[in-house]
């Protein structure tokens, strides 16, 4: 397994956040990771990628403890929030600096972002703009764009979808559902069409906890519907 989860707990005061088990997601899976606002999701994320510290147990990747080693960072991207960009450069000084973190020429990440002209609409590149003067929706496009220049092992997002166009979500999808198989995808989505469309595994929380983990298929979308209209 690439990422597993082991009796994960996070608990502020009296509350707890997230309490699962066990979970363990195989290296080429692409999961949705679903719920309500407070199920735990993003706090979830955020204890994969050792941003904050569990209460009680473990997050291991490729069997090693994120909180002791740091050898995960080199086959990990992500994008949780725009808190991950540094937004007073522009687009193309951002990708130059998180290309020479993984020893990418100023030509290489050039090259690199050619594939994106679609993705980005002509918006991004060449705007003149820094990154905080940019929408939210062409920040999520900067931060995907940038994840996944170090062509990671495992890409962890948190509602990519939500701040984005119609187009700009199919184009998303088309491009998460070209990494299938080649990549670890974990996605978090209040959009229960998108995510099920995209994922091959649904993850379903509830207050912290795992309430539902099955493969997708064709009635999925509608379990799902049934499920959060109950």
């Amino acid at each position: 397994m690439i990422l597993e989860v082991k009796k994960l707990q996070k608990v502020y005061g009296d509350k707890t956040v997230v309490n699962i088990e066990d979970l363990q997601i195989a290296a080429g899976e692409t999961v949705g990771l679903v719920g309500n606002n407070g199920a735990g999701k993003t706090t979830f994320f955020r204890m994969l990628l050792d941003l904050i510290r569990p209460t009680t147990g473990e997050v291991l990747s490729k069997g090693q403890n994120v909180m002791q080693n740091d050898t995960w960072k080199d086959y990990t991207a992500s994008f949780l929030d725009e808190g991950f960009l540094i937004d007073y450069l522009t687009p193309e000084e951002y990708f130059i600096f998180i290309g020479s973190l993984h020893n990418l020429s100023v030509a290489d990440v050039s090259a690199y972002l050619n594939q994106y002209g679609e993705f980005f609409n002509g918006e991004i590149l060449n705007s003149g703009k820094y990154i905080r003067d940019f929408s939210k929706g062409n920040q999520v496009k900067v931060g995907i764009a940038a994840a996944l220049m170090q062509k990671p092992e495992i890409l962890i997002l948190d509602e990519p979808f939500a701040n984005l166009d119609p187009t700009t979500q199919i184009r998303l999808k088309n491009l998460l559902k070209a990494q299938a198989g080649n990549m670890t995808t974990f996605i978090s989505s209040h959009d229960l069409n998108h995510v099920t469309d995209v994922c091959s595994r649904i993850v379903l929380v509830e207050k912290g906890q795992v309430i539902k983990d099955f493969k997708t298929d064709q009635n999925t979308l509608k379990e799902l519907e049934s499920y959060f209209s109950a």
